[in-house]
């Protein structure tokens, strides 16, 4: 699966790898999560377009979103026949801008994080599905999901799930949707090769959603945990006497 993902890379570097027309500014993040918006790329008249997304899918037949689960990723062995997927892998498949994600091995007393990115540094580009969710008032939502498969020997002994990574030649053959229908696009569900990438333990501070910064991403060793605060212990009260006492015993 994949829960956290970063995009560090400048919008200029982003924009050339994708080749994409806007020149959006966006600021580095370092653990992007579900329900906050990210970078998505689609072709729209023939030209690759950038857009800003939910991250997390809502099918446009749902009436309740509060009542629906958020779907986070879509397992690429069900996307051409689920309900929740098959519109969109017919007809809006979507390539998601990365450099990086992370993963947890349990192990101790807390589950150890890792960041999986490209021996390269270059760009990732995981496969999405999008909808537009339109609700009672009018108003729309476009909504996305990664697609996932199953993990190479790189990622593998961490999970057995892992982003679906779209290679530069094969770009368009994803997006697109007007003339490469779904069973063919579908070949490209597959694990990314075991060179690709590496892996490297980081901080548990990736656990919080709030931290956003480069040392999210720094290797560390294995098993580290950050250093506890300081114990500060309360000042014992002063040993007063009572009045009328003789100050031999009798205390507060």
């Amino acid at each position: 699966m994949c829960g956290r993902y970063t995009l560090t890379a400048s919008p200029e570097a982003i924009r050339n790898f994708f080749r994409y027309a806007e020149k959006p500014n966006f600021p580095p993040r370092y653990n992007i999560a579900p329900t906050q918006p990210i970078a998505v790329v689609r072709l729209i008249n023939r030209q690759r377009k950038f857009a800003l997304m939910r991250w997390g899918l809502l099918p446009s037949w749902v009436k309740d979103p509060k009542a629906f689960s958020l779907i986070v990723n879509a397992r690429g062995e069900n996307v051409t026949d689920k309900p929740a997927f098959r519109a969109a892998m017919k007809r809006r498949r979507c390539l998601i801008p990365a450099d990086g994600f992370y993963e947890w091995k349990a192990g101790g007393l807390r589950k150890q994080p890792y960041y999986i990115h490209a021996k390269s540094g270059e760009p990732l580009a995981f496969a999405g599905l999008w909808e537009t969710w339109t609700g009672p008032n009018g108003e729309e939502l476009d909504t996305v999901a990664i697609v996932t498969t199953d993990a190479n020997r790189t990622v593998g002994p961490l999970h057995d799930r892992m982003p679906v990574i779209v290679p530069p030649e094969a770009f368009d053959l994803w997006l697109d949707c007007d003339h490469v229908d779904a069973t063919t696009a579908s070949a490209l569900i597959m694990p990314a090769p075991d060179s690709l990438l590496e892996v490297w333990p980081v901080s548990t501070d990736v656990n919080r959603v709030a931290n956003d910064n480069a040392h999210l991403i720094e290797q560390v060793a294995e098993g580290a945990d950050p250093a506890p605060p300081p114990k500060v212990t309360a000042a014992k009260k002063p040993k007063v006497a009572k009045p009328n006492d003789d100050g031999q015993g009798l205390l507060f």
